[in-house]
């Protein structure tokens, strides 16, 4: 009876609990914009754990109509998310079982425009994919709890499983991201605003995002420095930057909540490092600390509701009543045990008050132990943060300890590694040309054989048809000669049958004869009476009759044998060509199996050289793409970044691809033409995937020293041509797409390299390179004549000086004789540099002609006309500014500048000549000789415009003796002002000279930074300026050193000068 009141007792628990958490179910989700109360969602938690699943929840939550309002829908993802994380472990089972429920809400919403609707269809997104992830990753719990240790052994040894993990991380994080984002924008996130009702009903469900998105943020840092310790960097990438993306909006959503006053008394929020962890650097690894998320303890009162005035009790005791009744109903019905009142009843009474007491006791227990574990997690938490903190610390110094050793090593051998960089290069791409030539080789050799073999093939299927056609040949001769003895055998037979019907013939008429003897002889037996002579005549015609007929008999049993005889051998015959036709039979059925075996053979020979074609194919597409994608790869490459290229090479290698793609095409068709000779494609293949490596690396080499709109253009035409190039290798590389495989994309991108090569050409190149032969004797002419012309008008001058002046400035323009000097010295260095040019050309071009070796060498020979028209220029530009002196119409300072141009453009010309001459000539040293003395004459030139100068100049005499104070004040103030002035002047017209310096650099099509700062000279060889028809001035250069004083040579030798002997230059 005690039992069965037991059992009734907790029937009656057990449906009040299932009431009572029903009734909380309907009072968390409701169609009221209002958040999810705490108490009814633990009550709900509460029973997932009672009944170790979330069969309630679903069976009754199935029954709400989710269809007529997004909020209910809203609340109810809240709800199931919240059981997810903090239920019992078999609700993901049995939420599983509903993921087509979760699907269907989110499309219905998905497709209206609602705000709420829109939410609820990225929380479906969310659900399914964390039921997916949880389902598939059993060791992962849904509240994602979990230590490191149980996290390495979730992803396992297999990097394939570790790279699966991640993606399936980020994507699990996304979909918390986008939520968080999509709730956030539809919010303010002012103070105001996010402690309304409204507001918090869509901010709530964020507690979950936030405690979600710690855990999965310490995953994917875990999870990402495990793949860099198995992975190269470069694979990972794509990887590293899904990263940084979640990690910087992770980040932001961090910081929007933590400044919301509503999440402040309901979550501790960690803060992220201000930049991404570094997983290029494995001891990176050791500043990372994990985020920890705090709930901490609200120990608030609960407002009672109009519909919820009763707590929660933990054990329902409400059996009590109900068993009192049951008892009185029995009482009524049997009476009271023993005839009355029981003493039981009052100990049962008071046990059940105990029992009531100590129940009360342990609920009081057990919140205060909650609320102690709860404050000692979080104390735990702090401290494990805190100890996190400090092994970081330690890890940090560790780090960088070996960092300072790494760098310190490696600033050790970073010298010569630079050293040995260049000769590794080098040696690499010898190594990799000879291993192209020694792929190459063994596919020709490969190809030779199968080409052999197949030659022995088709000599052997000759061969086999020759013999089929002599068998067909000896069947032929053996039906021939069957017909033949067929019908001798019949003409035997016949002269057989002819001789047997004679002899019969015979023997017919030898019976006639002896019956005509026999009858005779009866006659003469019958006569033999009437004479005895007649008698014994009888006898002997009958001895003599006797004999005949056995001669007889014996010839008629000769012709029987003989006879016989002849029939034997005719059957003899008939057997033998029965066997000889079965012989030829079998030989012919044999001669057709092997002809049919070496048909076979032969197509499976065919077959199998059209596969090894086509494996070779593959083969040299496979180290095509290796080629390709190696030149693609040196486009982000660090090292590469110090490697520049002309846009000339450029250029050239980017027509030399065209020329690739072309015979690539043609292999290609011949190929599909031919499929079993493949070595046209190979070849093509093979010249074209080095020729487009070549121009994509030596575009990106050229865009290193391009402007950035060109280098940008550049750089991504080289990886398009890249990716277009693998594209079609790709296409290639397999039976289905061979036949649409098309390379005329990679002609436009290597066309557009082209058309940026050629933008990037200096404005020299516009000059046809046929024409560079003659404009260089042109302007070597011209300069001849320039200077010619300018020794003639010098010396007019003097002349003319020395009969118009007296005194001093006779004096002054007697030392003008240097520039003669000067203008002589250049003459003679134009000369030698004429014979040194006509030198290294007739040693240079070989056999080709003198045009051909300037266009060949186009920057060298631009280099040399300009040095030629700067040489022209300068002396035309002394000349007139020496007229000008003498004429009193021109200042010194353009005779002295004019000296440092002839000096700069004297040592362009010598640098120009200079760059392809033998260092062993005997002309260059007469260059170098001729360029030294007219350094020092243009030096004498200024020495003596300067000294010149000093003597005209009339200087006052400064008498301030007759000025008061104030008047030398104002003029000292005056004078200040006037230097003021001047040095603004000054230094203006340096800005001045600065920018036209740049400017001509810029028309010449010279890089500024090949010049040095100071003085703007070149510090490699002489690059090529522009080749307009115009005369363009050239550069100033250093100034030439200047002698204190000149000396002034006797007039005699001044005289003898005057003819223009080459002596006057060995001074």
């Amino acid at each position: 009876m005690f039992v069965w009141v037991a059992n009734q007792a907790m029937r009656d628990l057990t449906t009040s609990l299932l009431l009572f958490q029903l009734s909380s179910i309907s009072k968390a989700i409701n169609s009221t914009e209002t958040p999810v109360k705490e108490k009814h969602a633990r009550r709900i938690i509460l029973g997932t754990h009672r009944e170790k699943g979330a069969v309630t929840f679903w069976s009754y939550a199935l029954g709400f109509p989710f269809p007529s309002s997004s909020i209910l829908c809203w609340k109810f993802c809240h709800v199931l998310h919240k059981i997810l994380r903090d239920g019992h472990r078999n609700v993901l089972q049995d939420c599983t079982r509903h993921y087509s429920s979760l699907i269907d809400i989110g499309e219905i919403w998905g497709n209206l425009h609602d705000r709420y609707g829109q939410l609820v269809s990225l929380y479906s997104r969310l659900l399914c994919t964390k039921l997916k992830f949880h389902t598939k990753r059993g060791d992962i719990p849904a509240n994602l709890e979990i230590n490191d240790e149980d996290l390495e052994r979730a992803a396992g040894t297999d990097i394939n499983n570790v790279f699966q993990l991640s993606v399936e991380v980020f994507d699990y994080m996304d979909t918390e991201l986008q939520l968080a984002e999509t709730v956030l924008r539809q919010l303010n996130t002012s103070i105001a605003i996010s402690s309304l009702t409204s507001s918090q009903c869509r901010l709530a469900p964020l507690i979950q995002v936030i405690q979600d998105c710690s855990h999965l943020y310490h995953f994917a840092v875990k999870l990402l420095f495990k793949l860099h310790a198995c992975l190269p960097a470069d694979t990972l990438q794509g990887h590293r930057d899904r990263f940084h993306d979640q990690f910087h909006k992770l980040k932001s959503f961090f910081n929007k909540t933590r400044d919301m006053m509503y999440f402040k008394r309901l979550i501790q929020i960690p803060k992220l490092p201000d930049s991404p962890p570094n997983f290029l650097h494995a001891a990176s690894l050791a500043k990372h600390v994990k985020p920890v998320v705090v709930i901490p303890d609200m120990d608030e009162p609960e407002q009672q509701d109009d519909d919820d005035d009763e707590p929660e009790p933990l054990i329902d005791v409400s059996n009590v009543t109900t068993s009192s009744v049951q008892m009185d109903i029995f009482d009524q019905a049997f009476g009271p045990p023993n005839g009355g009142f029981d003493d039981r009843d009052l100990q049962i009474e008071s046990l059940k008050r105990d029992l009531e007491l100590l129940r009360a006791e342990l609920e009081r227990v057990k919140a205060e132990a909650q609320r102690y574990i709860t404050q000692l997690k979080s104390q735990i938490n702090s401290l494990e943060a805190e100890l996190e903190e400090q092994r970081a610390q330690k890890q940090r110094a560790l780090v960088e300890n070996e960092q300072l050793r790494m760098e310190l090593e490696a600033t050790r051998h970073r010298n010569a590694e630079h050293e040995s960089l260049q000769t590794t290069f080098i040696e690499a791409e010898s190594k990799m040309a000879q291993a192209t030539e020694q792929r190459y080789n063994k596919l020709k050799e490969k190809h030779t054989e199968l080409v052999t073999s197949h030659a022995e093939l088709l000599r052997k299927s000759a061969d086999t048809v020759k013999m089929l056609s002599a068998t067909q040949q000896t069947q032929e001769e053996v039906e021939r000669t069957k017909h033949q003895m067929t019908f001798e055998m019949e003409r035997i037979k016949q002269d057989s049958d002819m001789k047997l019907e004679e002899q019969r013939f015979e023997m017919e008429k030898l019976k006639r004869e002896l019956e005509e003897k026999i009858a005779e002889m009866t006659r003469i037996k019958a006569n033999l009476q009437s004479s005895a002579k007649t008698s014994e005549q009888m006898n002997s015609s009958m001895t003599a009759l006797q004999a005949e007929k056995e001669r007889l008999m014996r010839s008629v049993s000769e012709k029987e044998a003989e006879l016989s005889s002849l029939r034997q051998a005719t059957q003899v015959q008939q057997s033998s060509l029965q066997q000889e036709r079965d012989r030829t039979s079998r030989e012919l059925g044999e001669l057709q199996g092997k002809l049919k075996e070496k048909t076979s053979q032969e197509e499976q020979m065919k077959q199998k050289l059209l596969e090894e074609q086509f494996a070779l194919l593959q083969g040299t597409i496979t180290e095509a793409e290796t080629i390709i994608q190696d030149a693609v790869a040196k486009l982000d490459d660090p090292l590469h970044i110090r490697c520049t290229s002309s846009p000339d090479y450029l250029i050239s290698r980017a027509e030399a691809a065209l020329g690739s793609i072309d015979k690539v095409k043609k292999g290609h068709a011949d190929y599909l033409r031919n499929m079993s000779d493949a070595g046209g494609l190979l070849r093509a293949l093979t010249q074209f995937s080095h020729l487009t490596a070549d121009t994509i690396i030596n575009g990106s080499a050229t865009a290193h020293m391009a402007p950035t709109d060109h280098a940008d253009k550049l750089t991504e035409n080289c990886r398009g041509c890249g990716a277009q190039s693998l594209q079609f290798l790709k296409e290639m590389k397999s039976k289905t797409t061979l036949q649409r495989a098309d390379p005329a994309t990679i002609r436009i991108i290597i066309q557009k390299i082209l058309h940026l090569g050629q933008e990037l050409r200096p404005k020299g190149m516009d000059v046809r390179q046929e024409e560079l032969g003659d404009l260089v004797d042109k302007e070597m002419a011209s300069t001849s004549a320039a200077i010619e012309e300018a020794v003639r008008r010098i010396d007019e001058m003097m002349n003319q000086a020395r009969k118009d002046t007296t005194g001093i400035k006779l004096e002054v323009n007697e030392r003008f004789v240097f520039w003669f000097f000067c203008m002589l010295a250049i003459r003679m260095l134009v000369i030698a540099s004429t014979d040194l040019q006509k030198e290294i050309v007739e040693g240079g071009r070989g056999a080709a002609t003198v045009r051909e070796f300037y266009a060949k060498n186009s920057r060298w020979t631009e280099g040399l006309i300009s040095a030629a028209k700067a040489v022209g220029w300068g002396a035309t530009e002394m000349v007139e500014s020496a007229d000008k002196v003498v004429l009193h119409t021109g200042k010194y300072e353009e005779l002295i500048v004019c000296s440092h141009e002839i000096a700069a453009s004297t040592a362009q010309l010598v640098a120009a000549s200079k760059v392809k001459a033998d260092r062993h000539s005997r002309k260059l040293t007469v260059l170098q000789q001729a360029s030294r003395h007219v350094n020092e004459m243009a030096a004498n030139v200024v020495a003596s415009t300067k000294t010149g100068q000093e003597h005209l100049e009339e200087k006052d005499t400064m008498d301030f003796s007759g000025m008061s104070l104030i008047k030398l004040k104002k003029e000292e103030m005056e004078s200040q002002v006037k230097v003021l002035e001047l040095e603004n002047q000054l230094g203006n017209e340096r800005l001045r000279l600065g920018e036209l310096r740049k400017k001509h650099y810029e028309l010449a099509g010279v890089p500024l930074e090949q010049f040095d700062e100071g003085n703007g000279e070149t510090s490699s060889l002489v690059n090529p300026v522009s080749m307009s028809p115009k005369l363009s001035k050239p550069s100033l250069t250093k100034k030439p050193p200047l002698a204190q004083k000149p000396n002034i040579p006797p007039k005699n030798v001044v005289k003898s000068m005057k003819g223009g002997k080459i002596s006057v230059c060995g001074m």
